[in-house]
């Protein structure tokens, strides 16, 4: 049997990939300044003068991988969930994993995939380091499995208001609209509900209908994760975070049992992390204007606003409180 050893003690070598015919797990090699890099790590390629390495999942499942205390920051899209990874990369103290995408590509796959892939994301990145990952809003029917495989792990679910989940959808212009309805059909699969809306009504919905039912389900979901796993989670207004994020980074590093004090947190606050656009590296103030420029117009605030009256009846009916109600701090 091959020594893989090196690969699979070392964080820097990436689970970037699955193939479930041959059952093995492809890796890419990282510096630690990509994980601070705009892009998701999906996206990421080889370090320079490296090439990926496939290793059998036995190989892995046998060998004995050091790990962090590991946590997730999970995510309903357009919630500051990637700005919380970024303000999350602190040396000496934790590494965070902004969408990597092994965790959309083993959906799917037998039980026995997953808690070895999250063996290897647990590895950290320093010493006495924790490991924060927050994956793709696409794996979110992943959760329940991640919190039973990992019954050591914590987790904050950050989520937005339906306006500033709406308004974000917009933005995005007709591919954005898309992937809103794309996401309603996808949540409804995993914490789906009888709308009692027949094939054709549902049809017949707008995109933002759509796009605000997605939301809806997610908070509901949101809503039974945190009855189901009690005190090892807590829920996240993203628009909070935006506006007192050095409150949020202190509740969080005290949920989370890291060194992020009152003081700590404010320097991050104060930082670069929060001038830039996180997807992007952009100026986050000129993006912004040029963001709100493009999309905003009164009819589209009309539309939010009579959606959102709507949701609010679903919401009566079923008898919850939309957004959930923040806890984290």
């Amino acid at each position: 049997m091959a020594d893989f050893s090196d690969i699979l003690n070392d964080a820097r070598w990436l689970p970037h990939g699955f193939d479930p015919q041959n059952r093995a797990v492809t890796f890419i090699r990282l510096d630690r300044d990509r994980l601070s890099a705009p892009a998701f790590l999906a996206d990421a390629v080889p370090g320079e003068g490296t090439q990926p390495v496939a290793i059998p999942l036995a190989d892995i499942a046998a060998a004995n991988i050091p790990q962090s205390p590991l946590h997730f920051v999970f995510h309903t899209a357009f919630c500051r969930s990637t700005l919380m990874t970024r303000a999350l990369q602190l040396p000496g103290t934790c590494a965070a994993l902004s969408e990597p995408g092994i965790l959309a590509k083993i959906g799917g796959s037998s039980p026995d995939v997953l808690p070895q892939i999250l063996r290897l994301l647990g590895r950290g990145w320093g010493e006495g380091e924790s490991v924060f990952v927050k994956p793709t809003n696409h794996a979110n029917a992943l959760i329940p499995a991640i919190m039973e495989a990992r019954p050591d792990a914590r987790a904050v679910l950050m989520t937005n208001p339906l306006p500033s989940f709406l308004s974000a959808v917009t933005r995005k212009g007709m591919m954005g609209r898309r992937w809103a309805r794309q996401l309603y059909l996808e949540v409804m699969g995993y914490a789906g509900m009888d709308l009692g809306m027949d094939g054709a009504e549902q049809f017949a919905m707008t995109d933002l209908q759509c796009a605000a039912l997605a939301w809806f389900l997610n908070q509901r979901y949101w809503d039974a994760l945190s009855r189901k796993y009690g005190d090892r989670v807590r829920i996240l207004d993203g628009d909070h975070f935006g506006a007192e994020p050095a409150s949020v980074l202190s509740g969080f590093g005290a949920f989370a049992g890291v060194a992020i004090d009152a003081d700590r947190a404010q320097d991050i606050a104060n930082g670069p992390v929060f001038t830039a656009d996180a997807k992007t590296g952009e100026d986050y103030a000129a993006k912004a204007a040029r963001d709100a420029a493009a999309t905003q117009s009164a009819v589209v605030d009309e539309e939010i606003a009579k959606v959102g009256e709507w949701i609010g009846m679903i919401a009566k009916q079923v008898g919850i409180t939309v957004p959930v109600k923040s806890t984290l701090v």
